[in-house]
């Protein structure tokens, strides 16, 4: 299954750093606790079971989608009332797709252990570019100006779009310490929201200090979703995407049947 050794080595590597997790307690010590951020199911919609979702996005009426699985990764670009896809394209079967977001009119996507990150024009699916960096890629976003992404830890990379160099680091804490394997993002209104790989909420996140501001559980989507034979098939919560205009979230999961359209309160 996706990341089992990266969530190995993480869980290895936190028991035999446990003086590291106490020094995070001491620096996280002055942070208050998360705001528990409550939401409503506003609207239910069709969600292709063979997505692995990675990566999700809502711009200019249509909803994006990066896959993830070797062999079976692909990005598209999907009706959302309907699911159902107007273009795609299949990634190689040597790379497995991760995090999306669309800037400039420009996709850019990660891939998970392959270090390039590829980018295409956001309405054809052309391949125009591509980029190559240290580590593993997971989620991305951007705030208009930077490509902010993750690799699994807790901190959040910002890039420059024209370069993919590293020109800022934000580690994200709450009043635990440094919150690990912070995952699917998207930017909104000035804050990021964050899935946390293998967890069933998601972060309100500052993206200048990396404090976690709120936190909503939203255990029990995944149930709603399914029915019969696609609840075996259906694996975590991932996948946050906003439409700006009609000011939405949605939200689904790897392999899950149903989209949410979800209002946090």
């Amino acid at each position: 299954m996706k990341k089992i050794f990266s969530f190995i080595l993480t869980s290895i590597i936190g028991l035999a750093c446990g003086n590291n997790n106490n020094e995070d307690a001491v620096i996280a010590s002055g942070i208050p606790a998360p705001a528990v951020m409550n939401y409503t199911v506003v609207n239910v919609y069709p969600h292709d079971t063979a997505a692995f979702t990675e990566g999700f996005e809502f711009h200019d009426g249509v909803l994006y989608e990066s896959t993830g699985q070797y062999g079976f990764s692909w990005l598209s670009r999907n009706e959302l009332t309907t699911g159902k896809e107007i273009s795609k394209i299949k990634l190689a079967n040597q790379f497995f797709g991760e995090g999306i977001t669309i800037l400039n009119g420009k996709i850019y996507q990660l891939t998970y252990k392959e270090n390039k990150c590829f980018v295409y024009d956001s309405v054809t699916l052309k391949k125009i570019n591509e980029f190559t960096y240290e580590g593993e890629g997971w989620g991305m976003t951007n705030d208009g100006k930077h490509l902010i992404m993750d690799n699994g830890s807790n901190n959040l990379y910002f890039r420059d779009p024209e370069t993919f160099k590293i020109v800022e680091t934000v580690g994200v804490v709450d009043n635990n310490g440094g919150v690990d394997s912070i995952n699917e993002l998207e930017y909104v209104d000035g804050f990021i929201y964050s899935n946390i790989w293998m967890k069933d909420y998601i972060l309100k996140i500052d993206p200048k200090s990396g404090h976690v501001l709120a936190k909503a559980d939203l255990g029990g989507l995944k149930e709603k979703s399914l029915q019969g034979a696609f609840y075996d098939k259906a694996d975590v919560l991932n996948g946050i995407a906003y439409d700006k205009a009609g000011k939405r979230f949605f939200i689904t999961g790897k392999n899950w049947a149903k989209l949410f359209e979800v209002k946090f309160n």
